[in-house]
């Protein structure tokens, strides 16, 4: 029960601390509505499960090769300002004109996470410090499930909040700033996650 309320809390404590993914919900409900957003937090969730299922098979290997870990530091940092940069250069933006604006959200959510060696990180040391060794795979499993879920359901209730008719509409009257203002806001956290030390 001791386990389970740590890795609880740990991840509650990681989902709501401010990052890459809470900008890309931001960008993806601000610019393309509720259902973009939803797709972009599920899209994170899904996320999530790739560092679950690397570090269940063999986190050893990755805390062993510093060079695969900055290597995958420099591509989330290159996603980040590709996006930010894609964000910055925008026009205006309906839901309308971009049908496939879902699929994309899904695939945004997907990679900021994927790549994010915080979540790495996150993940890594639970499963390694926090987790038992003699933990069953189920339940290994589980708080990987949990991990995804909490993501999801918190990033769904951003996307859900920041899509609300009155606040979207108010906020895509100042869209070119918004697009500039969460452009170089991904731009910054790439540039951040790129220059700085990887345990940060």
């Amino acid at each position: 029960m001791t386990e389970l309320f740590a890795v609880m809390t740990i991840t509650l404590l990681a989902v709501i601390s401010p990052g890459a993914d809470f900008a890309m919900i931001s960008r993806n409900s601000l610019l393309y509505g509720k259902r973009a957003g939803l797709a972009a937090a599920l899209g994170i969730g899904l996320g999530v499960q790739v560092h679950v299922m690397y570090t269940l098979l063999g986190a050893s290997l990755l805390q062993q090769t510093p060079l695969l870990l900055q290597l995958l530091r420099v591509l989330g940092a290159g996603y980040l300002v590709y996006v930010g940069w894609c964000t910055f250069r925008s026009g205006a933006v309906n839901e309308a004109a971009a049908p496939d604006s879902h699929g994309r959200a899904l695939r945004n959510g997907f990679l900021t996470n994927a790549l994010n060696p915080k979540t790495m990180l996150f993940v890594i040391s639970t499963y390694t410090q926090v987790v038992a060794a003699s933990t069953p795979l189920p339940v290994l499993l589980g708080y990987g499930l949990f991990m995804s879920l909490a993501h999801v359901l918190w990033f769904a209730l951003v996307a859900v909040l920041l899509a609300q008719d009155g606040l979207r509409q108010r906020l895509l009257g100042m869209q070119l700033w918004l697009n500039r203002g969460i452009g170089l806001l991904l731009m910054a956290l790439g540039s951040l996650l790129a220059a700085g030390p990887l345990l940060q």
